[in-house]
């Protein structure tokens, strides 16, 4: 019978768990409320749950390859250790991977989820065919994974791959919650992206803009999905919105070309649905800030493919063998 991974993506507020077979298909699913807010002994339940439910539809532990997870960091993926995620109350110090191993009798590991979803892109997502690729997620925050010969780079204490937080403007007005002035991630991140939006209109009080319209006047609960709702129709402030966003993300990508030389770079995440206009502001942006322009011009820029299910891709592909991709 061919083997099967089981991957579990753990997130503070669902557990989503899945079963995917070798060449990177899913062929089950489940997702379970992560309970976070009660505890560390709660959501772990909740962990063991979706696994055995998992292990039922798969006929058994028999078919199981391994149970890989991808959950916040930090972390260490080499000794399955979740150290301290702020999303997951209790989560102190966890050695995550060898508590599922000694449940399970199954082999287990854990990886940080930015990570895990590089490299499911590269075994059987949008970055089939290249080895060394620059993953990057823009959403609530930005996560980024380095994947070296179709292998995950961890670094000495396995926390490498924080590209997220590398400062682009170390005068910025704005601290990132890492702690650091300018992050990547203050600059250019859906919240980021918001504020500077609300900012604009608030300092341009009696300029016209269909973001006052889609909030009633309510500033602070502008999204960037409006943002990007509102230039798709022609609103100039959304589109400088969005135009700046691409400028700090090329910047910043530029600098992350000349350090690593990737094949491609894969773009996931809420903010990179924007699409064409974020995407075409970053490829205009990065020759210009990197030493390797010639290069820099021909890398592609890829959105992501695995979307929906990344997390359970990401989590299951530590357990894929190099080379199978589909």
């Amino acid at each position: 019978m061919p083997k099967l991974v089981v991957g579990i993506d753990v997130g503070g507020t669902k557990i989503a768990g899945g079963l995917v077979n070798l060449k990177g298909r899913l062929v089950q699913s489940l997702i379970v409320p992560t309970r976070a807010e009660e505890g560390f002994e709660t959501s772990f339940g909740q962990i063991l749950t979706v696994i055995e439910s998992l292990l039922q539809q798969a006929g058994g532990k028999e078919s199981i390859e391994g149970i890989g997870m991808c959950a916040p960091g930090p972390l260490n993926p080499k000794t399955g250790l979740v150290i301290n995620p702020p999303n997951l109350p209790g989560w102190r110090n966890i050695l995550l991977a060898k508590r599922v191993q000694k449940k399970f009798g199954l082999p287990a590991k854990v990886e940080n989820d930015a990570n895990a979803a590089g490299l499911a892109e590269v075994l059987f997502g949008a970055a089939v065919g290249y080895r060394d690729v620059f993953y990057v997620t823009v959403s609530t925050g930005i996560g980024t994974g380095i994947i070296i010969n179709k292998k995950i780079y961890h670094g000495k204490d396995g926390v490498a791959g924080e590209g997220g937080h590398v400062s682009i403007d170390y005068r910025s007005p704005y601290r990132c919650g890492c702690g650091t002035l300018g992050c990547i991630e203050a600059l250019a991140a859906g919240p980021a992206m918001a504020r500077r939006a609300r900012v604009r209109l608030e300092q341009e009080h009696t300029a016209p803009s269909l973001l006052r319209d889609l909030t009633r006047g309510h500033l602070s609960q502008i999204t960037p999905r409006m943002i990007q709702d509102a230039a798709a129709k022609g609103d100039p402030i959304a589109c400088e919105i969005i135009e700046e966003t691409g400028f700090f993300l090329g910047v910043w990508l530029a600098g992350m070309i000349t350090l690593l030389d990737p094949e491609a770079i894969v773009i996931g995440g809420g903010v990179a649905n924007i699409g064409k206009p974020l995407f075409d502001k970053i490829r205009h942006t990065i020759p210009q800030y990197t030493i390797n322009r010639r290069f820099a011009a021909r890398i592609p820029l890829l959105p992501a493919k695995l979307r929906k299910n990344v997390g359970i891709f990401g989590a299951a592909s530590v357990f894929l063998p190099e080379g199978e991709e589909s």
